[in-house]
């Protein structure tokens, strides 16, 4: 699947972060906004119900805002407050737009356009992004499907064996 991305953003506490916190982890990315009508809920209670199987993991969490204008750090970090047991452990992070554009089309191959209806905001991947220690992208997910967090579960405790700390 080639290599994540690069990037530098920043997160729900206005902190810097980039691929370089992530460096020697295994991370599990997606892509959001906190006013989408459609898929975002449902993907981020997925992403949440990771934590508990994944809690004695060092496996991080990333979501990717794709309405940055809107999900400042404050928004990002109430909507994230909403969601994560473990806040040291899952990360919301907004940037510029093209940033985030470039990671999610180039990074990591994924759709991301405007959507048609004014309000509607953008049209996103439903994918989970699963990442190795080594920065390589093992596998995608579909975050709606019935299997995709059974999958994408049973593929991380494989990569955690297979890649210890």
């Amino acid at each position: 699947y080639g290599t994540a991305p690069n990037f530098d953003l920043v997160n729900q506490d206005a902190q810097p972060f980039g691929s370089q916190q992530l460096a020697g982890k295994i991370w599990i990315a997606d892509f959001i906004f906190t006013t989408c009508p459609g898929p975002c809920p449902i993907i981020s209670t997925r992403m949440s119900e990771l934590q508990k199987p994944l809690e004695k993991s060092d496996v991080h969490f990333v979501s990717f805002s794709v309405d940055p204008e809107k999900d400042t750090p404050s928004v990002l970090r109430a909507y994230a407050d909403k969601l994560r047991k473990e806040p040291f452990r899952w990360d919301f992070l907004t940037g510029p737009r093209d940033a985030i554009a470039s990671i999610s089309r180039d990074g990591f191959k994924l759709g991301l356009s405007e959507g048609e209806e004014p309000d509607s905001g953008p049209v996103h991947s439903t994918r989970f992004v699963l990442v190795d220690r080594r920065g390589t992208i093992r596998g995608y997910y579909d975050a709606l499907a019935p299997d995709g967090v059974t999958k994408l579960l049973a593929d991380t405790n494989h990569l955690l064996l297979q890649q210890p700390k």
